[in-house]
């Protein structure tokens, strides 16, 4: 179990305790809970070369090249961090084949096919309701 970081009050006690996670492994995670490391994940996951980069390998393993062509926009410094991070977190796989030049290829883990279809319905989400939210913008 964590360590206790306190509560809110009320007229009935403490109503909600914030657990600091020190094993990072209990099945009582809270993203709303500042010390959760379920925030570090959040934050990967909704960061848009992430959601983009995952789209991009859905359906099979991809070069950088290829990733840094798919996700426009993108700089290869950038690109480089964000499938650091995702390969550090499980959710890509780094394949290196003897080669020269060396051929690298990136592929979903079974943790990033996981993410890759709620992340999927929020990209198809943004495309379907684009009009609308530009609309209401009133620059």
């Amino acid at each position: 179990m964590g360590k206790y970081r306190g509560g809110r009050r009320t007229g009935q006690g403490v109503e909600a305790m914030v657990m600091g996670c020190t094993s990072e492994r209990h099945d009582q995670h809270d993203v709303y809970a500042a010390q959760c490391p379920c925030r570090g994940v959040l934050d990967l996951l909704a960061n848009k070369w992430s959601a983009l980069a995952i789209g991009a390998m859905e359906d099979g393993p991809q070069r950088f090249g290829a990733l840094l062509r798919r996700l426009q926009g993108v700089s290869p410094k950038v690109l480089t961090g964000t499938l650091r991070r995702l390969e550090e977190k499980g959710f890509v796989d780094r394949t290196v084949y003897p080669a020269v030049p060396p051929h690298v290829e990136y592929a979903l883990t079974a943790l990033g096919h996981s993410v890759a279809e709620p992340l999927g319905q929020l990209r198809n989400w943004v495309e379907n309701h684009l009009d609308e939210i530009q609309a209401l913008d009133p620059a």
